[in-house]
């Protein structure tokens, strides 16, 4: 039997530097947020926040609501934006905030819904856009952008004066939603100016308790003037097309107290050179993240593809690095909006090192391009249904490494594993997922965590925890965490070995911790005896061992909740899910109290509305609740049925004949014609350092297979309905018309595209398809470049997505 792996927790640290930092929120406000050297506090409480990145002059502005309640119901507390520049003002003296760059009413729509907003003004903001977001114009106004060039500094103070009228009255003495400002992007190696650029930004009127900045590449930061913010990605489209997997990237999947990343942003600097002293850095301020990879874009010749498990994996394990701020770029995909003057892309025609497509900014995040749920959004926001709950516990935990980690990245042997504790409780996370090179089950696995000590009654036992009873077998791809010693309403749960997801109160006044199982392995429950007087179990076993009673062979489920009598009187219920069901979970308020959701379909709580929306490609969608209403919700133009599900109450909608789903029939194959078969590969040019640059127009006239789309599809379809086209290529564009209305790099994904953005009346799509010619240098994941890619369209299918209305009954 393998030997348990052990690890000592440190005696806590002493408290935090607090007041240190020129930071200050506006006087008055009832929940003051403060930064201390370790982690950062609102209203005196630790504060966890979760940020994701979605850039609303990349999505219509008549969708923006619903999108931020997606984000808002998949655990996102702050909404991240670029203020892109070239976006807003493309042509010298006409600023635009019209339309779908209504940046006043998208700061106004996250206040409305609760949520924090963090403006990212640049000027420079990269985001794969031209010029990094600087107007051409700007540009032939100075050769030293992104310095203190008056030159340079005359028109940012413009742009920055602008943001600021827009932005006025939203601060946070004004009651606003805006919780801190970046500056610039990326910039590592001149603090002065971006000094200049947030003093600048105080003047014109902009304020906030935090002033941020990326901190990536051994950044040099104005001292204690700017929050030092940083990231990670499971993968990367700015390394060369052969240079396999970066280290960079794999390193995120070991557990470490390393914070920087200097792959970020290094095909635009020097990557020989850094900057300043990350230890000087951290001493001073917590692990803030703002750049963790929620997806990834392709560039034309490096089209990475992620998977779920891997966006899932790096979170997870970068809370058990000690992370206190989760920030992930991108949350929600978009498209690129039309230049007047040119397109707004990134690409190798501006001096950049990467061509981007004209249009879709997918980036394959947890939202999509055209609002997609994707299986991203169910991995994170597990994660984050924790950190609603626990994000105040674990945000002043000390993350400890064992006494055995690995020897080096690339060893796939050894368990990677952490704990996050205080001296009392904590957390122990375990990843056994990484991208391209899976790693191996560990079979006979147990622990041995040493607490320093604790005080109280129920406190002095258990300051070793060794779980589980019986070792187990950690799956390959498996990534959780464990409660240790975890208080919930007066029960203590010396370990389970099953993922807290969040709390929830039955309705009868028993409090519910619900928790994830891991798939292999078996929930094991173990329960501090002194603060219990009864425990009943819907199946399993309970075996009392002096202080510790455990509960085994749970099966999980939505019936597996099992029933504790604490011994100051109060009832708290252990629910464990499989982990499939869990992975549906979402909670918020709901009909007059705060529930428990299961469903397939994405959920969103629209307060304002007083309903819940849920988002389904089913006909008849499903969900389940906990606590149940009195009730059951009504739909108009359809039947609610309700049946038992375990300990919640699950609800079928079925439409009515000329009901919300009656006239739009199933999903359908959509007729695909051949207009003009494909030419030859167009030869492969490079652009900056040498690489692949995607094909000139021309070739999209001349040699690109041409097929056309029938798109005349029922009446009635929502907005959410999706084109599927299912097929091969290098490059592929959409057009009705004239009019190129999206575009793709093949990297063997199903290419999406929303059918509610289309041109009204349309009833056609012209695909061109481009094939890709043998021994391109560009990586394609699982192409060798022996044989040409040809340019093919198999089928192509409509998917409907509705939102369903779910009213008070």
């Amino acid at each position: 039997m393998t030997p348990a792996h052990h690890l000592r927790l440190p005696a806590p640290a002493g408290p935090p530097q607090r007041g240190h930092l020129p930071f200050a929120d506006a006087p008055g406000v009832a929940d003051p947020i403060e930064v201390t050297s370790r982690w950062l506090t609102r209203g005196g409480r630790p504060w966890f926040p979760v940020s994701g990145e979605f850039h609303y002059t990349r999505y219509p502005a008549r969708e923006w609501e619903e999108e931020l309640l997606k984000m808002k119901a998949g655990g996102v507390t702050v909404v991240a934006a670029y203020v892109i520049w070239i976006h807003h003002e493309e042509t010298e003296g006409r600023i635009r905030f019209d339309g779908d760059r209504d940046l006043r009413r998208f700061a106004e729509l996250c206040a409305r819904h609760g949520l924090d907003f963090v403006p990212r003004i640049g000027p420079w903001v990269h985001a794969e856009v031209r010029n990094g977001g600087l107007p051409d114009w700007v540009l032939d106004r100075t050769d030293a952008p992104r310095t203190d060039d008056p030159a340079y500094l005359a028109p940012v103070r413009t742009w920055y004066t602008a943001i600021a009228d827009r932005l006025h009255g939203l601060d946070r003495s004004n009651g606003g939603p805006i919780v801190a400002i970046q500056i610039e992007n990326e910039l590592y190696d001149q603090p002065g100016h971006l000094l200049s650029l947030k003093r600048m930004a105080q003047e014109v009127g902009l304020s906030a308790p935090l002033w941020t900045s990326t901190a990536w590449g051994g950044v040099q930061l104005p001292p204690d003037e700017l929050l030092p913010l940083y990231g990670g990605y499971t993968e990367t489209f700015w390394t060369e097309a052969d240079g396999g997997w970066p280290d960079t990237c794999r390193k995120h999947f070991f557990f470490t107290h390393q914070r920087d990343d200097e792959g970020i942003g290094a095909d635009l600097r020097p990557t020989t050179v850094r900057g300043g002293d990350p230890s000087a850095l951290e001493a001073r301020f917590p692990w803030a993240t703002c750049e963790l990879g929620g997806g990834m874009a392709v560039a034309y010749h490096r089209r990475p593809r992620v998977d779920p498990a891997d966006i899932g994996a790096l979170g997870l394990t970068k809370i058990g690095c000690g992370s206190v701020w989760q920030g992930y770029y991108m949350f929600h995909g978009g498209t690129n909006p039309r230049g007047d003057l040119t397109s707004l892309q990134e690409s190798h025609a501006t001096g950049y090192p990467n061509d981007l497509p004209l249009l879709t900014y997918d980036f394959q995040a947890p939202l999509g391009e055209y609002g997609q749920y994707r299986p991203s959004y169910d991995e994170l926001r597990l994660q984050h249904l924790l950190l609603s709950d626990f994000g105040h516990l674990i945000a002043p935990m000390d993350s400890a490494l064992p006494e055995r980690q690995p020897t080096g990245q690339d060893d796939r042997e050894t368990l990677r594993w952490a704990v996050r504790g205080d001296g009392r409780s904590g957390f122990l996370f375990v990843n056994n997922h990484q991208p391209h090179e899976p790693l191996p089950d560990h079979p006979g696995t147990s622990f041995r965590v040493e607490f320093p000590g604790t005080e109280g009654a129920a406190g002095s036992a258990g300051q070793v925890l060794s779980m589980p009873s019986s070792p187990v077998t950690i799956p390959q791809g498996a990534y959780f965490c464990w409660p240790l010693r975890l208080d919930i309403a007066g029960l203590r749960l010396d370990w389970a070995t099953a993922q807290p997801v969040c709390m929830v109160d039955d309705g009868s006044g028993r409090t519910i911790l619900v928790l994830a199982a891991t798939d292999g392995i078996t929930p094991e429950l173990a329960l501090d005896a002194r603060t219990v007087t009864t425990v009943a179990v819907p199946s399993g076993e309970v075996t009392t061992a002096g202080d510790r009673i455990l509960v085994t062979g749970l099966r999980p489920g939505t019936g597996a909740l099992v029933e504790v009598d604490t011994t100051d009187g109060g009832r708290v219920g252990l629910l464990v899910l499989d982990a499939a069901t869990a992975r549906t979970a979402y909670r918020g308020h709901a009909w007059g109290a705060e529930r428990l959701l299961l469903s397939e379909g994405g959920v969103v709580f629209d307060a304002h509305a007083d309903e819940v929306r849920v988002h389904s490609p089913a006909p008849e969608p499903s969900f389940a609740v906990l606590p149940a209403p009195e009730r059951a919700p009504v739909v108009a133009g359809a039947t609610v049925k309700e049946g038992a599900d375990g300990v919640f109450v699950r609800y079928t909608v079925v439409a009515d004949e000329d009901g919300p789903g009656g006239c739009v029939g199933a999903d359908g194959t959509l007729p695909v014609v051949l207009v003009r078969p494909p030419g030859e590969a167009p030869p492969v040019t490079t652009g900056v350092l040498g690489r692949a640059s995607v094909p000139a127009d021309e070739y999209f006239d001349a040699v690109a297979a041409e097929y056309d789309v029938e798109v005349a599809i029922p009446d009635g379809l929502p907005p959410g309905t999706l084109l599927r086209v299912h097929w091969t290529g290098d490059v592929a564009r959409a057009y009705v018309g004239d009019r190129l209305v999206a575009d793709q790099f093949y990297s063997g994904r199903v290419w999406e595209i929303g059918l509610g953005r289309l041109p009204a009346g349309a009833e056609r799509v012209r695909l061109r398809v481009l094939p890709l010619s043998a021994g391109a240098a560009v990586y394609v994941p699982g192409w060798t470049g022996e044989s040409e890619i040809p340019a093919e369209v198999f089928r192509a299918e409509w998917i409907t997505i509705r939102a369903w209305d779910l009213r008070p009954g």
